[in-house]
């Protein structure tokens, strides 16, 4: 394999999974009694609340609702498609 080959592959796998997080995330909030310091929806709250914490600065919630993981669910969709869709900017060069 080489890096032509395996950076889209790579690149794919961890927007997928940051698009999944962000989902489950999202259906988190639905729960508000779970502590998303605790094992496992900490495995969730580590890799997301960084990017959250500066885009709720930017955002404020819309009627309580806090819409900033919905923001990063678009953001990392667009990206991947952008990047690796039928017409991405990485499949052109590969």
């Amino acid at each position: 394999m080489t890096v032509s080959t395996l950076a889209p592959w790579i690149l794919g796998l961890l927007l997928g999974l940051m698009i999944f997080l962000f989902i489950f995330r999202i259906i988190l909030t639905w729960y508000p009694q779970l502590d998303l310091n605790r094992f496992p929806f900490n495995l969730v709250a580590w890799p997301t609340e960084p990017l959250l914490v500066p885009m709720r600065k930017l955002v404020p919630p819309i009627g309580g609702v806090d819409i900033t993981p919905i923001i990063w669910v678009g953001i990392f969709s667009l990206l991947r498609e952008i990047l690796l869709g039928q017409q991405g900017l990485l499949m052109m060069m590969h």
